[in-house]
This record gives structure tokens, C-alpha cells and sequence, in this order.
């Protein structure tokens, strides 16, 4: 079942410029995941059942897919929902130049409410750490990380600094991260792939 959740990843290897603005050396194609999303709904139920002991009265996704996700957490666990929306910032060193937030509308909803953050996948935690800025300012209560995917072991060392329990269905080896002026990739002159520049 591990292998079946992988492969609607369509994991690739290469030279690939990430959210975070890390380069890495590989890519998940996330959309392609949720083109059909009746075959990644089991999975879905199976990080719900994973997170159900934790008491959680709401989920947040962090937009985009972060956010299909958890809404079908958020309806097995038949809690609240919310979303983290991205906006840009300013970044001196190209990294994290996304920020996210929770909508206005949805901040009092979920105030003093104990919170699930739950992305498709966890690499550098880009999309996570901002939903959790979001929840902070929002006065919600952080009590697990969730995902489908984690690359290597950075979801672990924010869980730990967080200190709230993580949950993952699949830890993928490898998916080196460099910061571009350190990048071998780029010293060895592979070619970057900037598939988010697509997007």
C-alpha cells in the first residue's frame, strides 16, 4: 500500500528548485495525486486513523494541496477545517519566500481549538511552518503534525521543536536539500529544473 501511495507522487529524480527555494534532488508531482482523489481517500482514512488519538478538533491544510488533504482528514475525523493561504515575502537569501495565513473569517472559528497541521508531504516544511505561524497568531493550539510523505528527517526536527507528535504513513530516503549557493547540483552545472516557475 506504501509503494501504491508513492507512486501517485510520480517521484523524480534531478536538479529541482523547491517552495522553500532550497534545490533539491527530487521532485513529487503532488497535483497528479489528487487528479483521482477516490484513490487517495484510503490513504487519507489511514492518517485520520493514525491522528485520532490526539484529540483533534480541527485540521488545517496549508493551500494548495496541503489543503485538499486535510479537508478529507477533517471529514473522517468529522471536525473543523481551515486553511492557510500563501502570500509572498520578503526573503534575502531566497528561502521561505512564502508566508501563510488563515483567512480573517476562519481566525475567531478556531481560537483556544486543539489543531492538526496536515500537508501532503513534508520536505523542507515550508508549507507547515507558515501554518503553524497562521494558527499561532490565530490563539489555536498545536497538538500534531501530519503527513502523507516525509522526505528525510526535517518533519521530525519540527515536530520535536514544536513539541507535538508527527504522523506520517511513508518516510521517502534521500531528497537532499542545499541552499542555492552551496548547491553541488549547480557547481557540477546540472541544469535546474524550476517546475515551480510552471506553476
Amino acid at each position: 500500500m506504501d509503494n501504491e501511495l508513492l507512486q501517485l507522487f510520480e517521484p523524480q529524480s534531478g536538479h529541482f528548485r523547491l517552495e522553500s527555494g532550497h534545490h533539491g534532488d527530487l521532485w513529487l508531482e503532488i497535483p497528479l495525486a489528487f487528479l483521482r482523489p477516490g484513490r487517495l481517500r484510503p490513504h487519507a482514512r489511514r492518517l485520520a486513523d493514525e491522528l485520532v488519538a490526539h484529540r483533534i478538533e480541527a485540521i488545517c491544510g496549508p493551500l494548495v494541496e496541503g489543503a485538499f488533504l486535510g479537508q478529507m482528514v477533517a471529514e473522517e475525523l468529522d471536525v473543523e477545517f481551515c486553511f492557510a493561504e500563501q502570500f509572498p515575502r520578503p526573503s534575502a537569501d531566497g528561502l521561505f519566500p512564502i508566508g501563510y495565513r488563515v483567512p480573517a473569517s476562519l481566525r475567531p472559528r478556531i481560537k483556544g481549538k486543539r489543531v492538526a497541521v496536515v500537508d501532503d508531504a513534508i520536505n523542507a516544511g515550508s508549507a507547515v511552518r507558515g501554518a503553524i505561524e497562521g494558527l499561532r497568531t490565530c490563539g489555536a493550539q498545536l497538538v500534531a503534525i501530519g503527513a502523507l510523505l516525509r522526505l528525510g528527517d526535517r518533519a521530525t526536527d519540527l515536530a520535536r521543536a514544536e513539541a507535538v507528535p508527527l504522523v506520517t504513513l511513508i518516510r521517502i530516503e534521500g531528497g537532499t536539500l542545499w541552499s542555492p549557493a552551496v548547491c553541488p547540483l549547480c557547481r557540477a552545472g546540472t541544469p535546474l529544473d524550476d517546475r515551480r516557475a510552471m506553476h
